[in-house]
């Protein structure tokens, strides 16, 4: 049953079942001057039919992307996913099971995560992937950990214009495993490569760039590799994979480890998760790699068959021995990334980045031409650009919510220099008439 009352006489034996003889003694540990003391509004008694009304009052308090044409992005992107995508994560073979402890029984869940590793690593122009890890953020705090672990060394620099939650994870990682992490400045919207290069030394473990970067500008890597090559740093790169249909992979360009959120393939916005993220390395770090690695073979009678070819984790190992206590593959959302990438192919990939880039300039074409909003960074960008309006974009954007628009993310939350910055994100959902509505509301304001 989803509802399963419990009695006053319940409620007696459950405790006298614990040895406490009430219900507050469960929570003595928590300190009396932050417990809840008021009592709680409860509703009076409400038949079934009563209780989905008022339900039904409550969530449409809410306003999700089915009521509001989506500009915005800063880590969660509104692209369409096909009905086939749905349909298939919603059989209850795939959305029942767990980590198979007793792998190769479990035949069609190990060739999803193959398939999901394959397709990840031929995306970012690398030699290996993990079956996955739990976000974009966690995976690159993992990467820096490999980085500090491969090369003995404790100091990690990471680009500010790698997204501010991204590196607020790494913050929190890094506190707790003595890791120094050091803030790399900006050079009009991307990674200065002269601070770089003066803060980069014999104690650096790793230099991480997002790219695109949280203001969807495309950073050079091979720049930056040049600038670090020396060094025997390892290059860490965040990016969105979808912008592979028309970039250059960051294995093609240097990178060491390329790490990033898949929640832009086959996975919705979802109220900010469960997202999946992905990490990609060269064959001299696969056995630093985090999470599991799932290997083709041959059983037997010679058929094809899957196997874990390393198991990492401190589930499977001793637990001194693993390199990561990260457990779940958020195995679900993979198999979501896996079949909307199989749908897609190399085409409809390069199909949907293409039409995010174009849409994306058209918009900022269209934004800027009237002068009330300039274009704060001239440099390529992808899906994503920032622009500085005349106006407070708390405003803005509460007066788009009315007509039925959600605005750009007001990058000023995290950035004090760009408090009148709006990042607006234009991904291939939306139309010429939505995209026309927004710069005519906007111009209005």
């Amino acid at each position: 049953m989803r509802y399963i009352p419990s009695t006053d006489e319940d409620r007696r034996e459950l405790l006298e079942e614990i040895g406490v003889d009430r219900v507050d003694a469960l929570f003595e540990d928590i300190p009396a001057e932050i417990r809840e003391r008021s009592k709680l509004e409860k509703w009076e008694a409400m038949s079934e039919i009563e209780i989905h009304r008022r339900m039904g009052e409550l969530g449409g308090k809410n306003k999700s992307l089915s009521d509001l044409v989506c500009f915005r992005g800063a880590g969660a992107y509104d692209h369409y996913i096909p009905s086939a995508v749905k349909e298939i994560v919603g059989r209850s073979e795939f959305y029942t099971s767990y980590t198979p402890y007793q792998p190769e029984i479990s035949q069609g869940t190990l060739q999803a995560i193959f398939e999901f590793q394959t397709m990840i690593a031929d995306l970012a122009g690398m030699e290996a992937s993990n079956a996955s890890m739990y976000d974009g953020a966690t995976s690159t705090a993992e990467a820096a950990i490999m980085a500090v672990t491969d090369t003995k060394r404790r100091k990690i620099l990471v680009s500010r214009g790698t997204g501010p939650e991204v590196r607020s994870v790494m913050e929190t990682y890094s506190r707790f495993r003595d890791i120094e992490l050091v803030e790399v400045a900006m050079d009009e919207g991307t990674l200065s490569i002269e601070d770089l290069r003066s803060k980069v030394d014999k104690e650096t473990a790793g230099v991480v760039v997002q790219s695109p970067n949280f203001f969807g500008i495309i950073e050079d890597l091979s720049g930056i590799k040049g600038a670090i090559e020396d060094k025997k740093v390892k290059f860490i790169v965040n990016t969105d994979l979808l912008s592979m249909g028309v970039l250059k992979s960051p294995g093609s360009q240097g990178a060491d480890i390329v790490v990033g959120d898949a929640q832009s393939l086959g996975n919705g916005i979802l109220f900010g998760g469960p997202y999946l993220g992905f990490m990609a390395v060269n064959k001299k770090l696969i056995r630093k790699m985090p999470g599991r690695i799932v290997g083709e073979s041959i059983d037997t009678e010679g058929r094809v068959s899957y196997v874990l070819t390393l198991q990492a984790r401190e589930q499977h190992i001793r637990r001194y021995k693993a390199t990561s206590n990260i457990c779940s593959n958020h195995g679900l959302n993979a198999l979501a990334a896996t079949v909307h990438m199989s749908l897609l192919g190399k085409k409809g990939l390069e199909e949907v980045a293409n039409q995010c880039l174009q849409k994306a300039h058209y918009t900022m074409k269209k934004l800027t031409e009237g002068g009330r909003y300039r274009l704060k960074y001239d440099k390529p960008f992808f899906k994503e650009f920032l622009v500085e309006s005349q106006g407070n974009p708390g405003d803005i954007n509460r007066q788009l919510e009315e007509r039925g628009i959600l605005g750009g993310y007001p990058v000023g939350r995290d950035y004090d220099e760009l408090s009148k910055g709006i990042l607006l994100c234009v991904t291939e959902k939306r139309s010429r008439d939505e995209i026309d509505k927004l710069v005519e509301c906007m111009e209005e304001m």
